[in-house]
């Protein structure tokens, strides 16, 4: 009996699972910045930008006469039925415009040029890269066992227009983006065993690409988009982290250990797989190089649990879940000098996953009982929350930085 449904994202947006955002903390000192209406702007743009930029915690977005930045812009409608945005930023306490740009789009992405003018705008201020035109992946919940219906929702990133491209009756987690943003790899259970499947984002088209006997989990993909690393089980039951070659379905064995070996993660070079062991006596975080031979290297040593490893883009920090009085919390590591720090303040925080900017960490946590994702900056300054209107989310998955889908200039 079919188990699941599959839908593209020609289709419309869904109401179940969709994600609202609170601000928990932020940085002292935000930047005072007013955007204004743009006019003939019947989608809103301004407000999308104003939305956007508060949520980052950087801005406290205001009126102009008491904002230091101010953005004006303007709408229009070409022949061709493409929508084009005239913006400009103003430095109020110079009076020089620091920024006139155009951005041109189909009337169906207007969103994503409204995020693309917000991380025009906060690059600029900023002088950082931000993630607002990227998109977010991840599992909803609803119901109750034996009715559960579990949904794969891809969004962006402020949770909004999203959109299911899964539904199955029984579990899928693990979802994990390709390089290209165009695929999605996870796990489902719609045979009554776990498989892993690689899904096309836009169209739905999917193959099912390890379907072993016994465990296939944590898939997570190479930078260069041509492997899987993931944990399979030995005849013996046994975990191990092993490299699946996409085209051809050739397996290499990375890790032989009798312990559990779990939990995979890429290095940005494609070079090393960090991945979990319990070959000390409890959960900690190792580092294998990938040619045949090499031996692990032990990177945690802070504390008796940390798990789920995430590499930073840049690869010089370590998202985990590290066990701290009792609770499990997001914690990074400096690749450098192994200092930790601890980020977030909840019982059961877990899943953590990098923005393709690398300056925030989203995180699946349990408020009253109930999955919600949460994010933090890796300073951990500026904390939000992401609830779900209705049911609980789970396993978040932060997509890269794609193409431009609308022209900027």
């Amino acid at each position: 009996m079919l188990c699941v449904a599959l839908v593209g994202l020609s289709a419309p947006p869904v109401a179940e699972a969709q994600l609202q955002v609170d601000i928990t903390s932020g940085v002292t000192a935000p930047i005072p910045i007013a955007i204004e209406n743009f006019s003939a702007d019947p989608q809103r743009s301004a407000e999308l930008i104003r939305r956007n930029l508060a949520r980052s915690g950087r801005f406290l977005v205001g009126e102009r006469t008491v904002s230091d930045y101010l953005v004006t812009g303007r709408t229009s409608v070409g022949a061709d039925g493409r929508t084009t945005i005239d913006f400009e930023l103003l430095n109020l306490l110079t009076g020089q415009r620091l920024l006139i740009e155009r951005i041109s789009a189909s009337p169906a992405a207007w969103r994503n040029a409204a995020h693309r003018i917000s991380d025009r705008l906060y690059q600029k201020i900023i002088g950082a890269r931000s993630a607002f035109a990227t998109r977010i992946a991840y599992v909803s919940v609803d119901g109750q066992p034996p009715s559960q219906r579990y949904q794969l929702i891809v969004a962006d990133s402020d949770g909004e227009n999203a959109k299911v491209i899964l539904k199955s009756r029984l579990p899928l987690m693990s979802p994990a983006w390709s390089p290209d943003g165009e695929w999605l790899a996870y796990v489902s259970f719609e045979t009554r065993s776990a498989s892993v499947y690689v899904q096309r984002v836009r169209t739905a088209e999917r193959r099912r690409v390890s379907s072993r006997a016994g465990v296939n989990n944590a898939p997570t993909w190479s930078p260069d988009g041509s492997r899987l690393a993931l944990t399979l089980s030995s005849s013996g039951g046994n975990l191990d982290v092993y490299l699946l070659d996409i085209a051809s379905g050739a397996l290499t064995r990375l890790t032989d250990h009798p312990a559990i070996d779990t939990e995979p993660e890429w290095s940005p070079d494609g070079t090393q797989v960090y991945f979990t062991s319990d070959r000390a006596g409890g959960p900690q975080i190792y580092r294998v190089n990938i040619e045949p031979g090499s031996r692990p290297q032990r990177i945690t040593f802070a504390g008796a649990y940390n798990a789920r490893p995430r590499v930073s883009p840049n690869g010089r920090l370590l998202a985990m879940v590290t066990r701290e009085e009792g609770a499990y919390r997001i914690a990074v590591q400096d690749l450098g000098n192994g200092n930790v720090r601890v980020l977030s303040k909840s019982r059961q925080d877990e899943s953590p996953y990098f923005s393709p900017d690398g300056g925030t960490i989203v995180y699946a946590s349990r408020e009253r009982g109930q999955g919600v994702l949460a994010t933090v900056s890796a300073d951990g300054l500026i904390a939000q929350r992401l609830a779900a209107d209705r049911g609980e989310v789970r396993e978040p998955a932060w997509g890269p930085f794609l193409p431009d889908a609308v022209a900027v200039q």
